[in-house]
């Protein structure tokens, strides 16, 4: 495909989504991620090559190479919805909020159904105090079928919802989220301190078994919420090995100070 036609496309598919009554965005077709979808042309393969080379820099913590790999994309081919999304992460973990948003809003014009772009703009969206504008981005791709980790989707509108002060909204996300993955470590202890928060000792003991069964990694701010349930609960003997590994893995955070305390409350 010629990149005068994918420009046509992505016109056609972005006039589709707005609304010419009120200039509100609606909900895309659902697309498979571009990321996913075969390269045609030679720009394509090499723009994907950069993203790609782009993505694993970022990880790694250098950023500035990440975004000459995203402009060399960019260079490589303009429509090429990823590499506006790769500089749009690498911006916004840099705090240049300036251009952070108009890389989004590059990559959703180029590719308003694809479900990889969705999350990532939805919740930038959220974490700018959009979150009117950023959730309904973030469940367009939560539902939309092609996509392989929809789990991380509904995580990310639970904590918008949490952003929203609305607790009942976010726990019916976590929940859909622990169905698609029930090793979603993240969404397992938002449920917990929901439960917890609104009485249900029970049900945060659940969730917060279930996180501390599947995390990788220790956590102070998890242990003590553990350690809180369980002293709700009147099971003491769980509290104390609790503190105890308070003491052992964090014994300079705040958590274990509010432990030795006595503040559980």
């Amino acid at each position: 495909m010629s990149r005068l036609a994918v420009l046509l496309m992505a016109s056609a598919l972005l006039a589709a989504c707005v609304n010419p009554g009120t200039g509100s965005v609606m909900p895309a077709e659902p697309q498979r991620s571009v990321a996913e979808l075969p390269a045609t042309t030679a720009g394509q393969r090499a723009a994907r090559v950069h993203v790609e080379l782009g993505s694993a820099y970022m990880q790694s913590g250098r950023n500035g190479v990440a975004l000459d790999e995203a402009r060399a994309a960019i260079a490589s081919d303009a429509t090429y919805a990823p590499a506006h999304m790769l500089m749009a992460l690498i911006y916004a973990e840099q705090e240049q909020y300036q251009y952070a948003g108009p890389a989004f809003e590059q990559a959703y014009r180029l590719a308003p159904g694809d479900p990889e772009v969705n999350n990532a703009y939805g919740w930038y969206l959220c974490s700018q105090g959009k979150e009117a504008e950023g959730l309904p981005r973030i469940e367009q791709a939560a539902r939309n079928p092609y996509y392989a980790r929809p789990t991380r989707a509904w995580t990310n509108a639970g904590l918008c919802l949490l952003r929203m002060k609305d607790d009942a909204g976010a726990e019916a996300r976590f929940l859909r989220a622990m169905q698609a993955d029930e090793g979603n470590a993240r969404a397992a202890i938002n449920l917990a301190q929901i439960s917890y928060r609104m009485g249900k000792n029970l049900g945060a003991k659940k969730w917060i078994d279930q996180a501390l069964k599947v995390m990788r990694v220790s956590d102070a701010s998890v242990l003590w919420l553990a350690a809180r349930i369980e002293r709700r609960l009147g099971n003491e003997a769980n509290v104390n090995d609790l503190g105890s590994r308070l003491r052992k893995e964090f014994p300079e955070s705040s958590e274990y100070q509010a432990y030795l305390q006595g503040k559980f409350e």
